[in-house]
């Protein structure tokens, strides 16, 4: 999948959604487009990177 992103320079394009992370990370764009518009980097939130995995007992499932 492609995905819009802006530079520092007002510059667009497309790049592969896998290296958006990248991108972000290394400060190499101004934004990126989701479904719901521009994200601003530093300004609007982007996804937080993976967590370590949860061990505790599990609250989410049905209790019948």
């Amino acid at each position: 999948m492609l995905i819009q992103v802006s530079y520092d320079d007002n510059k667009y394009d497309y790049v592969k959604d896998f290296m958006l992370e990248q991108l972000i990370q290394s400060g190499a764009i101004a934004s990126f487009r989701r479904r719901s518009g521009w994200v601003r980097i530093g300004v609007d939130p982007v996804r937080t990177p993976c967590r370590e995995p949860y061990f505790g007992v599990e609250r989410r499932g049905a209790t019948a």
